[in-house]
C-alpha cells in the first residue's frame, strides 16, 4: 500500500479552474472503478490551498492515476498557472484506520 499527501496553493483567480480540472480527474477515476485507488481532494478555508490524498494498493494503482490523460492535463495546467506555493508531496505511513482500506 502507498499513501501520498500533496498540498499546494494556487492564485485566487485560478482556484475555480483547478476545481474543474480536479472534478474531471475524479470523474475519470470513478469511471475506471479501480478498487486499488482511493483518491480525494480538498480545498482549505482560504479557497486556494488544495490538499490531495491518494491511497493506492500498490505502485501499479498509483501509475494508473499519474498516467490518466485528465490527471496529466490537470498537472500541466497547474504548473503553467504559476502556483503561489508549488505542490509538495509527502509519503504517509499508516498507523491505524477505523475502516478497511483494501
Amino acid at each position: 500500500m502507498k499513501a501520498v499527501k500533496v498540498q499546494y496553493t494556487v492564485k485566487a483567480e485560478y482556484a475555480e479552474t483547478n476545481k474543474a480540472n480536479i472534478r474531471q480527474v475524479m470523474t475519470d477515476l470513478q469511471a475506471l472503478a479501480n478498487p486499488g485507488i482511493k483518491y480525494s481532494s480538498f480545498v482549505l478555508e482560504d479557497g486556494k490551498t488544495f490538499v490531495h490524498f491518494g491511497v493506492y494498493s500498490d505502485q501499479d494503482a498509483l501509475d494508473v492515476v499519474t498516467n490518466l490523460p485528465s490527471f496529466q492535463s490537470f498537472r500541466e495546467q497547474l504548473k503553467a498557472s504559476g502556483p503561489e506555493a508549488p505542490p509538495k508531496s509527502e509519503d504517509l505511513s499508516l498507523v491505524g484506520s477505523s475502516y478497511e482500506i483494501f
